[in-house]
């Protein structure tokens, strides 16, 4: 068995690589707990505000989000009671959801609220105990959002369409390879799932032809077990061959798919920085 260390991200790369998932601006980003309605208890995510959506990664260096959430249609923000020493519990109440959202500290739980009820109200709030610093801060985000707006509005085009799923409205233009894609056989992608589980449990291969692909899984319920599916690209489309087809614009929204039906069991499989990668002896080629 021979295992391989992969090189370290650097910061810069890590933004760099993020920013291809969605051209959305980041305003504002950290550590933050998160407990959506389908969650049994808090979630420890490394989280962007991206525009008026939060992109939720498993830790500060992973360059693919597990989950997201569009806050656009904020109703309110609440602020919860909390018996824990310096912690700040809040609810984003959403029209189908109410979100718990739990920061480490008092300070990072007033920049939270800060900014996303500055980019959901188009307003900087007048309650929150900020230093000038950051208060100047959430004033630039507001004229950059409101600017993102209108530009927004004039070009429809760019904008999601009605009825289309959310998952559908974040398109890598520039890598057109999600980070769970590895150049590797059924039987090695099989290997690195099952020797590296900390890393994820989902990769998207090449199929049997050059044209298509394969996504292969290890799921873990009663007792571990691997399933391949098929993606097959037909014109600009990719279909997953299930029980009932299911067509999407593209690769970064299959890997979406798998994740939003799985609620998150599902994860891409993702190089750590802190770990090392066992395949014992497959040579392992990513497209990052």
């Amino acid at each position: 068995m021979m295992a391989k260390k992969p090189p370290k991200p650097a910061p810069r790369r890590i933004f760099q690589e993020r920013s291809k998932i969605t051209a959305l601006p980041l305003y504002f980003e950290g550590f933050l707990l998160v407990k959506r309605s389908e969650y049994q208890e808090y979630k420890h995510y490394w989280t962007e505000l991206r525009g008026t959506t939060l992109f939720f990664y498993t830790d500060k260096k992973s360059t693919t989000y597990v989950d997201k959430l569009d806050i656009i249609d904020l109703t309110c923000l609440t602020d919860q009671n909390s018996t824990e020493k310096n912690c700040v519990k809040f609810t984003l109440v959403l029209p189908k959801e109410d979100v718990q959202l739990k920061t480490e500290n008092t300070e990072s739980g007033e920049e939270w609220r800060g900014f996303i009820l500055t980019v959901t109200e188009l307003a900087v709030p007048l309650h929150v105990s900020l230093l000038p610093g950051q208060v100047i801060r959430l004033h630039e985000v507001l004229e950059k959002e409101k600017k993102r707006r209108i530009e927004t509005e004039r070009t429809p085009s760019s904008s999601p369409e009605k009825g289309k799923q959310p998952f559908e409205d974040y398109e890598d233009v520039l890598n057109p390879m999600p980070a769970c894609f590895y150049s590797v056989s059924r039987k090695e992608a099989t290997e690195m799932l099952e020797k590296n589980p900390s890393m994820g449990n989902m990769i998207l291969r090449p199929g049997s032809d050059s044209r298509n692909y394969s996504i292969t899984i290890r799921q873990e319920i009663d007792l571990p077990r691997i399933k391949h599916y098929k993606v097959m690209s037909i014109g600009k489309n990719y279909t997953i061959e299930l029980e009932k087809p299911v067509t999407l614009p593209n690769l970064f929204s299959v890997i979406d798919y798998f994740v939003k039906e799985t609620r998150g069991n599902l994860r891409p499989f993702i190089y750590s920085a802190d770990e090392t990668l066992e395949t014992k002896g497959f040579p392992v080629t990513s497209l990052k």
